[in-house]
């Protein structure tokens, strides 16, 4: 459960630099400027925000049960 949670983290945090870095609000990369890294980052969070809902779930679903 923990690991879902923490690697949806790490994917909201990542997706946030490649929005970031897509937009041109972060500067020092290939990807700064490049809409398609915004595009990418975007799917990537929403993928990361799913996994940290889904730790979530299993969470509460597992102490309702102990």
């Amino acid at each position: 459960m923990w690991v879902r949670g923490i690697i949806g983290t790490v994917l909201c945090v990542v997706g946030g630099v490649w929005v970031a870095q897509g937009t041109g609000a972060l500067h020092g990369s290939g990807m700064t400027g490049h809409g398609q890294y915004t595009a990418l980052g975007t799917i990537v969070i929403v993928i990361g925000l799913v996994m940290v809902i889904w730790a979530d779930q299993a969470r509460r679903s597992h102490q309702k049960q102990a």
